[in-house]
């Protein structure tokens, strides 16, 4: 009986890693695009978890936090007086966007709204257009 061994060679192997190299480049900047809008999706998400936990702060204490306190108030366990407080309104700390940027929060609003909640989106700049424009609670 003839010893026959079996198996890949080198340019076999070779070929396979070129076609899934050029089949990766073909699928990979799909992913990346569903990345970016899956990105959008928490922020808007998030935005409107905190949206409504900031509704229960101003049902339970009759304002909604100050600029000073926060979104941090809705997190955090207080001590002090807040008449009404019966947080902490989160289990744990969302502050950060999916770009790893603070949530902008003021009491003040250019509008009649009452209050400023937003994200500047992935270029982290206010303003923009197309997919640099700010995610708002508002919009």
């Amino acid at each position: 009986m003839l010893n026959k061994k079996t198996g890949f060679t080198l340019i076999e192997l070779l070929v396979v890693i070129v076609i899934i190299g050029l089949l990766a480049s073909l699928v990979a900047p799909k992913f990346f695009g569903k990345l970016d809008d899956a990105k959008v999706q928490t922020a808007k998400a998030q935005i409107m978890m905190l949206s409504t936990t900031l509704d229960a702060f101003r049902l339970d204490v009759g304002r909604y936090p100050s600029t000073d306190e926060g979104l941090k108030v809705l997190w955090q366990k207080r001590n002090d007086e807040i008449r009404g407080f019966t947080g902490p309104y989160l289990p744990k700390k969302i502050s950060e966007d999916p770009w790893g940027e603070v949530y902008n929060y003021t009491k003040e609003s250019k509008n009649d709204n009452p209050y400023e909640l937003f994200s500047f989106g992935p270029d982290n700049e206010a303003g923009g257009t197309g997919e640099g424009k700010d995610i708002s609670i508002w919009d």
